[in-house]
């Protein structure tokens, strides 16, 4: 199936996407990426709807990421004698060591290392902020605060903590747990929740390795301190705006989007906006006008994939919030306004050889007139680099690598296919040309460009450009009886 729009979507499963027709409808609607929230669900849950997206792939021959995201270490604090109180702007309340239920006037909090953290000035927001407790002193083992705002609290609601860094690890005990057994399903993306420093990313790579991509999740203002460096340890970002609206000013989560966007386009590295895109559509068969902006706004700025959470999820209409998305994408990349701004947003290549070819291949491809743009890649380096430049014509990337054809499902622009690997440059060119063609990007006599790596199969070796014209003895070739392994 080949795909008329460059950005992609990423669909949350979870109990109204379960079935696989429903994650069919899902993929048809427009779902490039299926991802799996482990903070919720059980193992067998989300191995049985590994299972069906990978059946759905085989029965579409298209290659699907599947991105498991890990709770990570979120805060939360214990319970209530009542199971809720009702606290008053003015009260004091104290959060502390003690482990009994709480009452109106304290409540247990289960994390030592916020004790430690925690300093006089600070604030705690409880529950997605709808409590916020600013905190009056420190000593060991309790937190006083005064009440901010009426409102209530209620048991192991979460907190969180805008103002300081925690020095908790990245990776919790259900987190290894839920890592080990998210790779040995085959995830291809590995989402890391609340990173907040380089190391917690390095932290989890150690344990990751090659296995699948790790993403990092931006949701803690601390994580803006360090933002470039986190990119760049990263293999793709996510603006998770949930938390990171709770912990900053909502005035302030636009421009900080746009600032991760920027970072991530300058290095290459694949951007996901996420929460809240089309929310309404958890009950409602439309959006807002105002969703519509949302998701069009994260379009025009270059986005590599836009996603949905509960609205795909639990929602009452997961494939309309999937087609509507579509929609919406496809308009916005009709618009020539869209063309005009990611060219306008367009970074100065990176002095590397990589980039140099890649730059090379967006300025060669305009000139002539390309109609697809193929790169050939072990790594999927390649096509990253190509991904960067944004190129006019779609990106069709070959890899001999099911993995990696399937990790590239999250970026802008690439249509994944997987290839046999070639000897050659006269292979390669061949492989380009029956590509374009048989996905429908090229026909007899279009020219393409190419992009890739000699020796060929090595990772980061590209120092190849070639144009080529789609000839006619490609164009006899009989499409049924393609290899399955190159018609994916």
């Amino acid at each position: 199936m080949r795909r008329q729009r460059k950005a992609k979507i990423v669909a949350t499963l979870g109990p109204a996407s379960t079935d696989i027709a429903v994650i069919r409808q899902l993929f048809d609607a427009g779902a490039d990426v299926f991802r799996l929230n482990f903070s919720h669900g059980t193992h067998e849950d989300h191995r049985a709807r590994y299972d069906a997206v990978r059946q759905v792939e085989a029965e579409t021959g298209r290659p699907i990421a599947i991105l498991a995201d890990l709770q990570g270490p979120k805060l939360r604090i214990g319970t209530f004698a009542a199971g809720k109180v009702a606290v008053s702007a003015g009260d004091t309340f104290v959060l502390d060591s003690d482990p009994t239920p709480g009452d109106a006037k304290r409540v247990y909090l289960p994390h030592p290392e916020l004790f430690k953290a925690a300093n006089a000035g600070q604030s705690l927001l409880i529950d997605d902020g709808k409590v916020r407790l600013n905190i009056e002193s420190v000593a060991s083992g309790s937190i006083t605060t005064r009440v901010a705002n009426n409102g209530t609290l209620s048991d192991r609601k979460g907190v969180n903590v805008p103002d300081a860094v925690i020095p908790i690890p990245a990776l919790t005990e259900k987190d290894r747990k839920d890592l080990a057994f998210a790779l040995e399903l085959g995830a291809d993306w590995i989402a890391l929740s609340f990173v907040q420093r380089p190391s917690d990313i390095l932290e989890a790579r150690e344990l990751i390795g090659t296995r699948a991509g790790v993403l990092s999740k931006i949701e803690k203002p601390a994580a803006l301190q360090q933002l470039e460096e986190i990119v760049r340890v990263s293999d793709a970002v996510m603006v998770a705006r949930g938390d990171l609206g709770v912990e900053l000013p909502p005035e302030r989560v636009p421009g900080v989007q746009k600032r991760i966007l920027r970072i991530c386009r300058q290095l290459g590295k694949p951007i996901v906006i996420a929460t809240q895109m089309l929310e309404s559509m958890i009950d409602s068969p439309v959006p807002t006008r105002a969703e519509a902006s949302d998701v069009a706004s994260a379009i025009y700025d270059g986005a590599d994939a836009v996603m949905l959470s509960a609205e795909s999820a639990n929602g009452r209409h997961p494939v309309a919030a999937v087609s509507i998305m579509n929609r919406i994408i496809t308009e916005v990349e009709n618009d020539p306004l869209y063309r005009n701004m990611i060219d306008a947003q367009h970074e100065a290549p990176l002095s590397t050889r990589q980039d140099a070819i890649c730059a090379a291949l967006r300025e060669v491809t305009q000139i002539i007139g390309a109609k697809a743009t193929v790169t050939y890649t072990s790594s999927g380096a390649t096509a990253l680099r190509a991904a960067r430049e944004r190129p006019c014509a779609p990106i069709v990337s070959i890899t001999p690598n099911l993995e990696i054809a399937r990790r590239l499902a999250i970026t802008w622009g690439v249509h994944s296919t997987v290839s046999p690997d070639v000897q050659s440059v006269d292979e390669m060119v061949e492989a380009a040309a029956r590509a374009a063609l048989v996905e429908g990007y090229a026909a007899p006599g279009d020219q393409i460009t190419i992009a890739a790596g000699m020796p060929f199969g090595q990772g980061g070796t590209t120092n190849l450009l070639r144009v080529a014209e789609v000839g006619t003895e490609v164009a006899g070739l009989d499409i049924g009886k393609v290899p399955a392994a190159e018609a994916v």
